[in-house]
């Protein structure tokens, strides 16, 4: 069973009571706009947007929210930005932070477009809110009087499940300095039941620098936020959250989930959500940053893999295993090749996840589940770049029938996510270039034994009105075998003949679709 079908069962057994009822469950999950939006983010929205869909598609009545946090201080600066413009905003809210444009109404709002575009384009259908909008309207405020209230109930909670100590005087509230405007660096000392006292501190953190004032004011209505992990349970309480799952680092022993969770419970006197732990997603075996720019934005890969292709991505496996992407690798060639597994057994009608999850990865796409002819991503990838192949042509002799309207609709559809692949990303041993002119250097050095196998080759070519790929591909393999040669040094031999290179696409179609001429006059220069 797919694992997102397995937890919505558990969650239906978790919430009968309301589910019966007919309430709404509440799905959470945020992202704080603190730049640019690496891929890997996309995931948490993915696992969130699948549970919602299932649910509905189980008559469970739900709500997604999404929050795009821009109340968080800016505590990191991306490399994309100009250091001598925005450092003096190091500390500051994102929401009162100028935008990088100087169109945007302010930094978090720049950022926070271009995400909510890739998410929907995605198909995911969150209700999307700002976290300053919460604090500004007065949402937070009883949560806020609570938290200061409980303030020593709180120390021990850190104390007892993470170990971390608080200074005696510590309050979990953070006041935006009414000097300076920074809240990283302000520190709140006592609270009498309308004013938070506090200084700005100047070594607050070792990042950016208090300006030094102290003063009092009230800690509602947007003048102040929640520290994390007590914000993570306020957001719980307010919102009425029934499941919000994170990243594995937050849900590790003793991490901001499990002081979240006690908070939620003993302080705020209410359940903590349903919890979906994934792990990381990993650009080239890295863990990614929006603010420090490190990882490839989520609207790079959204313009380079086609929707479907991301959903699968983000959801073709378990969230308990890693997700390692290596976009100038061969993952993207691989994840294409997994799709089209999955799609010939959904036009099969097998039983199964791969047609269950290929299902799934079309929402609002039905266009997509109607069956065609699905030519291997590393082949158009191919066939792009050789100027003299007509497109359809090429897939046509691949498919070995004549191509239908939708197939003609998909080879349009790959050929130009072949080309953004090619152009941003593909490593070296995706472009090819047909040498048409003299025969590459490296076939001068041929053995005796690389020549035999080639003039076996063209010995069959010439025989044939018609090339067959399938038919040449097992022609090739019988030569081998009757040769006793090594398979590298025939079939680099074929490949450095035509493209220069040592490898290339599959052997049979590749040399079917050169014109008849340029193959045979290429082989006998070679043999001689």
């Amino acid at each position: 069973m797919f694992w997102a079908d397995k937890l919505v069962e558990q969650i239906k057994k978790e919430y009968r009571e309301k589910v019966e009822s007919g309430q709404p469950l509440i799905i959470r999950d945020e992202k704080t706009a603190s730049g640019r939006v690496h891929v890997g983010s996309l995931r948490g929205v993915a696992i969130h947007g699948i549970i919602s869909e299932i649910l509905s598609e189980n008559g469970v009545k739900n709500k997604f929210l999404y929050e795009i946090n821009d109340f968080d201080p800016m505590d990191g600066l991306p490399v994309y930005l100009e250091k001598e413009k925005f450092e003096p905003f190091m500390g500051v809210p994102l929401c009162n932070i100028p935008s990088p444009d100087g169109k945007a109404k302010n930094y978090a709002e720049y950022f926070r477009e271009e995400y909510i575009g890739v998410i929907r384009e995605l198909g995911f259908e969150p209700e999307f809110y700002r976290a300053s909008d919460l604090y500004k309207k007065g949402k937070y405020n009883e949560v806020i009087r609570i938290a200061i209230e409980n303030s020593d109930k709180i120390r021990d909670i850190y104390k007892k499940v993470s170990g971390s100590q608080k200074e005696d005087q510590w309050l979990p509230v953070q006041m935006i300095c009414e000097k300076c405007g920074k809240i990283s660096t302000t520190r709140a000392f006592s609270f009498d039941d309308k004013e938070v006292e506090y200084e700005c501190a100047e070594d607050a953190v070792s990042w950016t620098r208090g300006c030094g004032y102290k003063g009092k004011n009230s800690p509602f209505d947007g003048n102040a936020k929640l520290p994390w992990k007590v914000e993570w349970a306020a957001k719980f309480k307010v919102l009425g959250v029934d499941i919000e799952g994170a990243g594995k680092d937050h849900s590790t022993k003793g991490g901001s989930r499990s002081i979240a969770d006690a908070i939620c419970r003993e302080v705020f006197d209410c359940l903590p959500p349903f919890n979906i732990p994934y792990e990381f997603f990993n650009v080239s075996g890295k863990k990614m940053s929006s603010s420090k720019g490190a990882g490839t934005s989520s609207r790079e890969i959204a313009d380079t893999l086609p929707p479907e292709l991301l959903r699968l991505l983000l959801l073709g496996k378990d969230p308990k295993r890693v997700i390692d992407f290596i976009p100038d690798g061969d993952t993207i060639p691989v994840l294409y090749d997994t799709y089209d597994k999955m799609a010939e057994a959904y036009f099969a009608a097998e039983d199964g996840d791969y047609p269950r999850i290929f299902k799934l990865m079309h929402k609002n796409r039905e266009e997509k589940t109607v069956e065609r002819f699905l030519p291997r991503f590393s082949q158009m990838a191919f066939i792009v770049q050789m100027p003299h192949m007509d497109n359809f042509e090429a897939v046509e002799k691949l498919k070995e029938s004549s191509l239908t309207d939708e197939d003609r609709k998909e080879i349009e559809y790959r050929a130009g996510y072949a080309k953004r692949w090619l152009e941003k990303f593909a490593p070296e041993d995706f472009k090819y270039e047909l040498q048409e002119g003299k025969v590459p250097e490296a076939a001068k050095t041929f053995s005796a034994r690389q020549k035999e196998g080639l003039a076996k080759i063209l010995e069959y070519i010439k025989t044939q009105k018609k090339l067959d790929g399938q038919i040449l591909h097992t022609t090739v393999h019988d030569i081998k075998k009757e040769m006793a040669i090594e398979p590298k040094e025939l079939f680099s031999a074929i490949y450095i003949s035509f493209l220069g290179k040592d490898r290339g696409p599959k052997v049979g179609w590749f040399l079917s679709v050169l014109d008849r001429n340029f193959l045979e006059k290429r082989l006998e220069n070679v043999i001689r």
